[in-house]
């Protein structure tokens, strides 16, 4: 299954880490040197949850980024579904 949320859409971004070899100068070296740049990717915090949606009289089970899970906790379960339309 994708990791993907299904309330904001937050999916796996990739980008960059810098490899740095050397002592720095601080510590009595000469400098730390930039040596390659790797690819990698940063996953979303997904969770998978049970919503219970009151209007429905049930469960909704989504898998959600805890971002979507604080917003769903302010705006209420039934109006952050309907706003992302799986409603």
């Amino acid at each position: 299954m994708a990791r993907i949320c299904c309330i904001r859409g937050t999916q796996v971004r990739s980008g960059g880490k810098i490899h740095r070899s050397g002592l720095a100068k601080k510590k009595g070296g000469i400098g730390r040197h930039v040596t390659k740049v790797v690819k990698r990717t940063v996953s979303p915090n997904l969770q998978t949850k049970r919503i219970w949606v009151p209007e429905f009289d049930g469960f909704v089970r989504l898998k959600l980024s805890c971002r979507a899970l604080k917003t769903m906790n302010k705006n209420g379960a039934f109006n952050t579904l309907k706003k992302a339309g799986l409603i």
